[in-house]
């Protein structure tokens, strides 16, 4: 897998996280991945707090085996230079606004007439139509237009603030999707010989993520019978409950043979036939409550540690990480550089790349790459001196 995507050029002019966490799946794939960047500015994940060895955590993890070049696309000069890249590119990956690429004159329609073969991703918040395709969104926006933000704030029924720790839309409903993106158009030209343009929007990619409950409302819809989402905490037996250490455990025992499991060695047993009836379930919970309550984290976790109940320890991001399941798993490795950062493994390549290249300092890489196009050191010194590059 490693090497699945070798000789395959992409052009990458995202910043922040979803466009950079694609294009370093591309890169951990074996893809040559150039970023443009402004010379001024660059990719601003470099530097966002908190720092890691001197340069944004954020950056530091979305940039590995990378090259970098800066280009000034308000100069007609540095869209000249993009151009020639993109004549020769396989994949150009771009997160601007509609129509920004367009004025600049690196447009799809436009490169695809020097290039008929280049695969375009645009990748954005709302997409490339529709009434909300200009504005301006975070990972918050595009998961509250997609219903997602609204079942966490309505879980069990009773309204209560609750923000996603973690940026659904970006990685889940942007990044993935746009791999996925990728990897579909070079199957296809690999057939048909023509690239393709390809409209990402993250908005979009959240959908997926919302089949479960929207299977319920439909349900409801069609039957007129109000339904419920046992997956929201609606059932005690699918929840989190504190213990007595202040630790908490996830319990996950939805199927009968979990649950019954579970009471039998807790000796919660007065619900054991109870356990998806609505009216049942403050009862329950209470118990179930009372049980950890009882009891620390360690000792809940040793005395199920033999039972097949879907009974878990929630981990701090510490201890997930020294987890010996993690460890085993490689899921946390040392990059090989000055700098030892540590990165989060590729989920589809079973072990860390052993020389995997720490991620480029703004414009490392740009009299390399544009000497390539027939750039001479006179002309990069000029270009240089005037802001272009």
């Amino acid at each position: 897998m490693r090497e699945a995507l070798k000789g395959i050029h992409v052009l990458d002019f995202t910043r922040l996280l979803p466009g950079p966490l694609c294009s370093m799946y591309l890169a951990d794939y074996g893809a040559d991945v150039v970023k443009i960047e402004d010379p001024q500015m660059g990719d601003y994940a470099r530097d966002m707090e908190p720092m890691l060895s001197g340069v944004g955590a954020l950056y530091q993890l979305l940039n590995r085996d990378k090259r970098s070049i800066t280009l000034n696309l308000g100069h007609e000069e540095a869209r000249a230079a993009a151009r020639k890249l993109i004549a020769d590119a396989d994949v150009v990956l771009e997160s601007f606004r509609p129509g920004v690429m367009r004025k600049f004159g690196l447009d799809y329609e436009t490169m695809q007439e020097l290039n008929p073969r280049l695969i375009y991703v645009s990748l954005t918040g709302y997409g490339q139509t529709g009434p909300y395709a200009k504005k301006a969104g975070h990972d918050l926006n595009f998961i509250g237009f997609t219903g997602l933000l609204h079942e966490t704030i309505h879980a069990r029924g009773k309204a209560h603030a609750a923000l996603p720790a973690v940026q659904i839309a970006d990685i889940g409903g942007g990044a993935l999707h746009a791999v996925n993106a990728v990897l579909l158009a070079l199957v296809k030209r690999g057939v048909s010989g023509h690239g393709a343009y390809l409209d990402v929007a993250m908005t979009d990619g959240v959908l997926p993520f919302m089949i479960p409950p929207l299977g319920y409302h439909l349900a409801g819809q069609e039957s007129g019978v109000a339904t419920f989402n046992p997956l929201t905490g609606s059932l005690a037996c699918y929840d989190v409950y504190e213990t007595k250490d202040g630790q908490w455990m996830a319990l996950g025992a939805l199927e009968e043979k979990f649950w019954k499991r579970f009471c039998e060695v807790s000796g919660v047993a007065p619900h054991l036939p109870d356990h998806w009836a609505e009216d049942k379930q403050t009862a329950i919970r209470e118990d179930v409550s009372a049980y950890f309550q009882a009891h620390t984290r360690a000792e809940l976790v040793d005395r199920f540690a033999a039972e097949d109940v879907c009974l878990t320890p929630v981990l701090s991001i510490a201890e997930a990480m020294d987890d010996p399941h993690m460890t085993e798993r490689a899921a946390f490795w040392t990059r090989p550089d000055a700098d030892a950062v540590t990165e989060i493994k590729n989920p589809l390549l079973d072990r860390a790349s052993a020389d995997a290249s720490f991620p480029p300092a703004r414009g490392l890489h740009t009299d390399e790459v544009l000497r390539a196009y027939g750039y001479e050191d006179d002309v990069l010194r000029e270009f240089r001196e005037r802001g272009i590059i």
